[in-house]
C-alpha cells in the first residue's frame, strides 16, 4: 500500500445541465423515483435483486442515498422492518451525503455507517460511506484504514479504488508532470492485481485524469485538457493503449451501467491524446450517459464539455 493521500482538494462547480448518476440503470432510475413518493418496498425489491455484487450496491445505494427524503423514508423502512440491513445501509449512505453539505450530521452518518457495518460484517458498502466521509473530513490515517476495510471486503472494489485514486493524485502538486508519482503506481498495481475482467483495468487512465486535475488548478497545465500535453507522453500513450486494447477484449462482456465511468474517462483520454476515432467508438458505447468526472476538469461544465469533445469525434460538430 502506497503512503495515503492528503486532504481533500477545493469544491468545483456544479454543471449546468443535469447528468444522470444512475448512469442509465433503468432498475436503478425506477427504485429512485419510488423512493421519492417514499415508497421504500421498490427499493428493497432492488437491492434484493442485487445481492452481494458489491460494486453494483455501492453504486446503486450511493445513488439512492442522494434521493431527496432518502434518511427519512430509510427511517421509515426501519421502523417496518427493524431488523433489515439494506434499510440500515440505505440510511448510512443517506446521512453521510446529508453530513458531506452539513458537517453538524457527521457524527449522526458515523453511527449510522457503524451501525449498518455489524448488522452486515461482509458488506464493504457502510466502509464505502464512511470512506466518502472520511475523504472529505478525515485524517490520512483514516481514509488509508477505511480503503483497507474495503478492500479486505471486495479486494477490486470499483469506487473505493477511485476515491483513493484521486486522493493520490493531489499529493505534492508542486512535482508537476512527474511520471513516477505515486498516484501512477498505485493504480498500476491495482490494475495488476485485479481480476482480468475488472474495470479496474483502467484506473492508469482514471489516474492522469486525476493528476491533470490537481496539475490544473495548480496553475501547472492550461485549463483546456485537450491543449494539455499531458496525455500525450510516452508513458500516458501506453497507458491509454494497454487500457483501450482492454477495452477491445472485454467490451461485449460489460454490460454494467457503472463501467460508463470508466468507459467516460477512456473516451475524455483518447480525445486529449488526440484520437478522435478511438475516442468515437467509446463515445458511441457510452451513448448519452456523461458523467461529471472528468468532463469538469479543472472547472468546466461537465456537459458542454462532454458533447462538444463528442461532436467533435463524431463529426456531428
Amino acid at each position: 500500500m502506497p503512503p495515503p493521500p492528503p486532504p481533500f482538494g477545493r469544491a468545483r462547480k456544479r454543471a449546468g445541465n443535469h447528468l444522470d448518476p444512475a448512469l442509465g440503470d433503468a432498475e436503478l432510475i425506477a427504485a429512485r423515483a419510488a423512493l421519492t413518493q417514499g415508497r421504500w418496498t421498490a427499493v428493497r425489491e432492488l437491492l434484493a435483486t442485487t445481492g452481494a455484487d458489491w460494486d453494483l450496491r455501492g453504486h446503486r445505494l450511493t445513488v439512492l442515498a442522494g434521493t431527496p427524503g432518502a434518511a427519512a423514508w430509510g427511517e421509515e423502512w426501519r421502523i417496518a422492518e427493524p431488523d433489515s440491513v439494506d434499510a440500515a445501509a440505505l440510511i448510512a449512505s443517506a446521512t453521510v451525503v446529508r453530513a458531506l453539505g452539513d458537517r453538524r450530521y457527521y457524527p449522526e452518518a458515523t453511527a449510522a455507517c457503524h451501525h449498518a457495518a455489524v448488522l452486515a460484517p461482509e458488506d464493504p458498502t457502510p466502509w464505502l460511506a464512511l470512506l466518502l466521509l472520511a475523504r472529505r473530513r478525515g485524517t490520512e490515517d483514516e481514509v488509508v484504514r477505511l480503503f483497507d476495510a474495503v478492500r479486505v471486503r471486495h479486494q477490486d472494489h470499483h469506487m473505493a479504488h477511485h476515491l483513493m485514486v484521486a486522493r493520490l493524485a493531489e499529493r505534492h502538486p508542486e512535482d508537476g508532470r512527474d511520471p513516477l508519482h505515486e498516484v501512477y503506481d498505485f493504480a498500476a498495481w491495482s490494475a495488476e492485481h485485479a481480476s482480468p475482467d475488472s474495470p479496474l483495468a483502467v484506473l492508469p487512465v482514471v489516474a492522469h485524469a486525476e493528476r491533470y486535475r490537481v496539475l490544473a488548478a495548480a496553475g501547472s497545465e492550461p485549463p483546456d485538457p485537450a491543449a494539455s500535453g499531458h496525455w500525450r507522453s510516452r508513458r500516458a500513450r501506453q497507458v491509454l493503449r494497454t487500457a483501450f486494447d482492454w477495452w477491445l477484449e472485454w467490451e461485449q462482456r460489460l454490460d454494467r451501467s457503472r463501467i460508463r465511468t470508466d468507459l467516460n474517462y477512456l473516451a475524455h483520454a483518447k480525445f486529449c491524446e488526440g484520437r478522435p476515432a478511438e475516442a468515437a467508438a467509446l463515445f458511441h458505447r457510452i451513448g448519452p450517459h456523461a458523467t461529471r468526472a472528468p468532463w469538469a476538469y479543472p472547472d468546466r461544465d461537465p456537459y458542454a464539455a462532454f458533447h462538444a469533445a463528442r461532436s467533435a469525434a463524431l463529426g456531428t460538430a
